[in-house]
C-alpha cells in the first residue's frame, strides 16, 4: 500500500516473491510492454502507427496551471505492494481484487461508530472534485484529478470523543486475491495514521474516483486516503477500517524502516532520504526534473499545523 521505494531487504526478496506468485512470466511480458496490449493498448499503438494519433483536446490543468498526468500513467505506474513490488504489478493483477461488496467501518474514540456500505458512503456525503499534486518519496510526482469525500465530513458524522488525538487507517487483507500479502512482503494489514488535526484539514480526502470515473483497483479502489502535502505512502489504499485513538499509532513503513520513513512524512525538500535527495523530483510524463516544493506546494494551507515542530527531527 505504499509509495516509498523498496527497501534493500525487500528488494532481495523480489525474485523469490515473483517465483512464489507465479509471476516471472507476467513480469517479462509487462517489461516488454505487452501489458498495454493485454489491456487494448497494443491495438491502440498499432492504429496510431498506421493512421497517426487522433487529435486530442487540450489537457485540463492542475495547481498553478500544471498539466495533469495522463490517465494511462496514473493507472499503470503504481506502488501497491499487496499486488507486488514492481510498478506494473498493480495494473497487471488488479482484476483479482473483488470490489463489491465492500464496507468501511469508523470506530474507536467516537460517540457514534458506523459501518458504511461503500455505495451508501458515496451517497451519504457530498462528492468533491480535487486536483492535487501527488509526490512519492522515491522523488517522482504526478498531478491527479480526484473525486471523493472530505475526510472531515466523515469524522464529524461519527463525533470524535475528547480522547481522540490520532486517526488510524487500515487496508484490506485478502491474501487469496493479493499475492504480495501471501508472500509476506510487509506486515499486514497496511496501517497508516494522521494526527486528528491533519485528518480534519480541508485538503484531506477519501478518494473514490479519478478522472471522473470510479477508482480502479490499482489506485486503491474502492476508497483510499489522499493527503497531498505528504509523501504518497501516507495515502493508504483500499481502506476497510478507520479508528480514532488516543496514542500515536505504529504505522507500517515507520515500523519496517524507521530511519527512512517517519510518521509525519511531510514533503520537505531539505530533508533527504538516507539513499537519495528530495530536493528535486521527476514529474511523470515530463523530461528533466523540477524543484520539490515544501509541503508539496500546500504550505499556505498546512504549515500552521506544524508551528513549533522541528520537521528535520519529526520527518
Amino acid at each position: 500500500m505504499a509509495d516509498p521505494i523498496t527497501p534493500e531487504a525487500l528488494f532481495r526478496r523480489r525474485r523469490e516473491f515473483l517465483q512464489n506468485a507465479g509471476l516471472l512470466a507476467a513480469t517479462a511480458v509487462v517489461t516488454g510492454g505487452s501489458l498495454y496490449a493485454a489491456s487494448g493498448g497494443g491495438a491502440r499503438r498499432r492504429a496510431e502507427t498506421f493512421a497517426g494519433p487522433a487529435p486530442q483536446a487540450p489537457m485540463p490543468t492542475g495547481p498553478d496551471g500544471e498539466q495533469l498526468t495522463s490517465l494511462r500513467d496514473v493507472t499503470s505506474y503504481n506502488n501497491f505492494y499487496e499486488f507486488g513490488l514492481e510498478k506494473e504489478d498493480p495494473a497487471a493483477l488488479a482484476s483479482r481484487l473483488t470490489l463489491r461488496p465492500w464496507t468501511l467501518s469508523v470506530e474507536g474514540e467516537v460517540n457514534e461508530p458506523r459501518t458504511f456500505n461503500i455505495d451508501a458512503l458515496t451517497k451519504a456525503f457530498p462528492l468533491e472534485d480535487r486536483v492535487y499534486r501527488f509526490r512519492c518519496v522515491e522523488a517522482w510526482s504526478m498531478v491527479i484529478p480526484w473525486q471523493g469525500i472530505a475526510l472531515r465530513a466523515l469524522l464529524d458524522a461519527v463525533k470524535p470523543t475528547s480522547r481522540a488525538k490520532y486517526v488510524v487507517f487500515e487496508s484490506v487483507v485478502r491474501p487469496e486475491e493479493l499475492p504480495g500479502q501471501k508472500a509476506q512482503l510487509l506486515p499486514w494489514p497496511y496501517v497508516e495514521g494522521l494526527r486528528l488535526d491533519e485528518a480534519m484539514n480541508d485538503l484531506t480526502l477519501l478518494a473514490t474516483g479519478l478522472y471522473g470515473k470510479p477508482l480502479e483497483a490499482q489506485n486503491g479502489a474502492p476508497v483510499r486516503l489522499v493527503v497531498p502535502w505528504k509523501y504518497g505512502f501516507k495515502s493508504a489504499k483500499s481502506l476497510v477500517r478507520i479508528r480514532l485513538v488516543e496514542e500515536q499509532p505504529a504505522t507500517t513503513w515507520n515500523v519496517v524502516a524507521p530511519t527512512e520513513y517517519g510518521f509525519f512524512a511531510n514533503v520537505n525538500p531539505s530533508v533527504d532520504h538516507p539513499r537519495w535527495s528530495q530536493a528535486t523530483e521527476r514529474r511523470i510524463g515530463e523530461a528533466g526534473r523540477r524543484p520539490t516544493l515544501p509541503f508539496n506546494g500546500y504550505g499556505d494551507q498546512v504549515a500552521s499545523l506544524y508551528r513549533g515542530v522541528d520537521l528535520t527531527r519529526f520527518f
